[in-house]
């Protein structure tokens, strides 16, 4: 199966899909932090209009849409940052590939263009935390638990200001990335 990793610059989630046989590509408008499996730099929307893919999983950037930054919600309305966001998970979401699943934390895409069709923890999926993850899916099953453990500790939201804090609280966590190769590849 052909599977795109859309804007993931970790390469967890490519190498989930790429270890179980499928040919996956990941792109982002920065390098890939893994040297295996293919990455391309550039924008995601003209990989989507020059090649064909089975399955897309897309992990559009939550900064003008998470809830945990609402309070700079109507200065990001106001000069249209938001509005771009949404536009942009649209064009994701209406992608001409069969199945799609797209990845955010609680966000205004449930008010703007849908529900999520569920949400995840990545406790329920071996990593004793909290971070609670719309995803919204198309031709897709819900994604089952794997492995819920005790513990929840909210590591990603007490995260201190640095400036990798952003690249840090977007990584996948391993298990939901071999969640999503095992039930969806």
């Amino acid at each position: 199966m052909r599977v795109l990793i859309a804007c993931e610059f970790s390469g967890i989630v490519r190498d989930a899909f790429t270890d179980r046989g499928h040919d996956a590509v990941s792109v982002d408008l920065i390098p890939s932090e893994r040297e295996k499996g293919r990455h391309i730099v550039g924008d995601v929307l003209d990989v989507i209009a020059a090649e064909h893919f089975d399955l897309m999983i897309a992990h559009p950037p939550c900064v003008h849409l998470s809830v945990s930054g609402a309070r700079w919600f109507a200065e990001k309305r106001k000069d249209g940052r938001q509005q771009r966001a949404l536009a942009f998970v649209k064009e994701l979401l209406d992608a001409p590939i069969d199945k799609i699943a797209l990845e955010n934390p609680v966000s205004v895409i449930s008010s703007y263009i849908r529900p999520a069709s569920q949400y995840i923890q990545p406790y329920q999926f071996g990593h004793g935390e909290t971070k609670k993850t719309g995803l919204w899916l198309k031709n897709l099953p819900l994604l089952q638990p794997t492995n819920e453990v005790s513990g929840r500790e909210q590591r990603i939201w007490k995260m201190g200001p640095s400036e990798t804090r952003s690249k840090d609280r977007s990584r996948t966590y391993e298990g939901i990335a071999r969640a999503m190769a095992e039930q969806w590849g």
